[in-house]
């Protein structure tokens, strides 16, 4: 049986030596790779439908968080048995790092050998999202911090920025409801999450399955003594964990009236009302035998 995969690579790494390197060794190992590049919005979409058309059921998504969200939604749209593999190559490459998944692109197609086992993913008014949606002012850095300082810092480049706004530090109020979940109030940040860490690498939802069929929801309420104290807690470098509310649920709706800005993996959504579900196996992804985002046991409810 010929081995096929389809490698849809972010245009930005397209003379990266070491991808060229692991394509070529994979390919000596008796792979068929096809490799296509993206150059602007949309492209990640064809070419899963051009990929698709031609019969290859391995595609594996090159690139950052946002690559990686386009990719998964369509091919979760495209209702098809294919399965991902995961070569991260952006700067925070959240998802892949919580998985477990090699940084390395050599290691990382080395994934394309390890059997695929089915993943959740997130959905939000008929938007796909195999990470996270994050709220409140977590979200308004990420959006705002620069490519260039992301090239000069590479991760940290989001705590930076964090850190040096925080005059523009503002609560947002937001009502959040659930299967036997209710929470209205002031927030700073939110988390919806299906992994566990966005932003760089902080963690919102350290305990979320990929596995479970339900979403973690992570809320760091904003009274006043959390405002006061959230800055010299960063800066101190202790955490914050214990100031979050924590839920795990099928779905939640979240309302706000003055609308609130989500970041979706790296695409950017806004609204009164959203709705946010998991979407149970929905999308067979290869990652690491021992990725800790299995939980092995599914909880669905709701």
């Amino acid at each position: 049986m010929t081995r096929r995969a389809f490698l849809i690579l972010h245009g930005k790494q397209a003379l990266n030596e070491e991808v060229r390197e692991a394509v070529t060794r994979k390919r000596r190992e008796g792979w068929e790779l096809d490799v296509r590049l993206t150059w602007e919005g949309g492209d990640a979409q064809r070419l899963v439908s051009e990929a698709l058309a031609a019969g290859h059921s391995q595609i594996i998504a090159g690139g950052g968080d946002g690559t990686l969200r386009d990719v998964t939604e369509a091919l979760a749209n495209a209702d098809t048995d294919a399965e991902l593999t995961i070569m991260p190559l952006g700067t925070a490459n959240d998802f892949a790092r919580a998985a477990g998944v090699p940084l390395e692109p050599d290691a990382a197609l080395d994934l394309l050998d390890v059997p695929a086992r089915p993943v959740d993913l997130g959905e939000v008014n008929g938007k796909v999202f195999l990470n996270m949606a994050t709220g409140g002012f977590g979200s308004q850095v990420t959006a705002n911090t620069s490519e260039d300082l992301k090239k000069v810092l590479g991760g940290a480049a989001y705590l930076f920025t964090g850190l040096t706004r925080f005059s523009e530090l503002s609560a947002a109020y937001g009502e959040l409801s659930g299967p036997d979940f209710h929470w209205s109030g002031d927030l700073l940040a939110l988390g919806i999450g299906n992994g566990r860490q966005a932003g760089g690498g902080h963690v919102l939802c350290p305990s979320a399955l990929v596995d479970d069929g339900l979403l973690d929801i992570s809320i760091l309420p904003a009274p006043q003594e959390v405002v006061g104290t959230l800055r010299s807690l960063l800066e101190g470098g202790l955490g914050i964990d214990n100031m979050f509310i924590r839920a795990r649920l099928p779905w939640v709706e979240l309302k706000s009236a003055q609308g609130l800005d989500i970041n979706l993996d790296g695409e950017p959504l806004s609204g009164e009302n959203l709705r946010f579900s998991a979407r149970h196996a929905a999308l067979k992804v290869h990652l690491p035998v021992g990725s800790e985002l299995f939980g092995g046991t599914a909880r669905v409810s709701g």
